[in-house]
């Protein structure tokens, strides 16, 4: 690791409450980050602040709360104490692997609320500071269903479809602000994220079960984390609008 890599930086990880989110907070902090923690359940929180006090890194700040709610942006933002360098958009559900024909509008509004307009609105939140401090990196946990229709659902995938949008234009339209935007695209990863993993429709699994078995094995939580802290990192200062596969060859097959 990097020690000295974020020292003195601020950094906002969302989903930070367990796997890949709690990987990266963790990761980061030790290499000299001061952490925001945001997650919905307050537990999982306070096993992530924890863990970073555990490595001896600077104390990390949880901030419990929906990442869907403008409040919740808010609260991470002060907590932030008017700085941010780094912000990870890392929350994220699945969506039963319902293909359209099944899909309800519930669950269709929910995942496109968590996984695309909840980035979109932490990404609105931090551009104004880190546009003043001429730098800021963002970093967005997009899929290998943003590239593969068999990779998940239908809401699943339209909206990490849509989170390579949201990265692509932050890129572009703020790089002479110092800004960089990238995404990660992970494969099968050991994370909670099974807990709406579950396959709800016979239907799309005959279809998608065959695809499945092509995956390459499940990933670590901080194989991820080491690829997200390198694009938010000053190593990848010529790295922007940037879709980084991390997926363990899946995106190759």
């Amino acid at each position: 690791m990097h020690a000295e890599r974020f020292e003195g930086l601020t950094a906002i990880i969302t989903g930070a409450g367990s796997g890949i989110g709690r990987a990266t907070a963790v990761r980061m902090a030790t290499e000299g980050a001061r952490v925001i923690v945001s997650d919905l359940v307050g537990e999982r929180i306070d096993e992530t602040v924890a863990l970073i006090a555990a490595a001896g890194a600077i104390p990390a700040v949880g901030v419990v709360g929906d990442i869907t709610g403008q409040d919740h942006v808010d609260a991470l933002v002060a907590a932030a104490d008017g700085r941010v360098d780094v912000l990870v958009n890392n929350a994220g559900i699945m969506d039963g692997f319902l293909p359209v024909g099944e899909l309800d509008d519930a669950t269709w509004a929910r995942v496109l609320d968590v996984n695309l307009t909840a980035p979109m609105r932490t990404t609105r939140a931090v551009v104004p500071l880190m546009t003043a401090a001429g730098a800021g990196s963002i970093v967005n946990l997009a899929s290998a269903a943003a590239q593969h229709g068999g990779a998940s659902g239908t809401a699943y995938a339209a909206s990490k479809h849509g989170v390579i949008g949201l990265t692509r234009s932050t890129a572009v339209l703020y790089r002479s602000s110092g800004i960089r935007c990238n995404a990660v695209l992970p494969g099968a990863v050991a994370t909670n994220i099974g807990a709406t993993a579950a396959p709800k429709s016979p239907f799309a699994m005959s279809v998608l079960g065959p695809l499945m078995a092509i995956i390459p094995p499940v990933a670590a939580p901080e194989d991820l984390a080491a690829a997200i802290c390198w694009l938010a990192s000053p190593d990848a200062t010529n790295v922007t609008g940037t879709l980084l596969s991390s997926d363990g060859g899946w995106s190759a097959i």
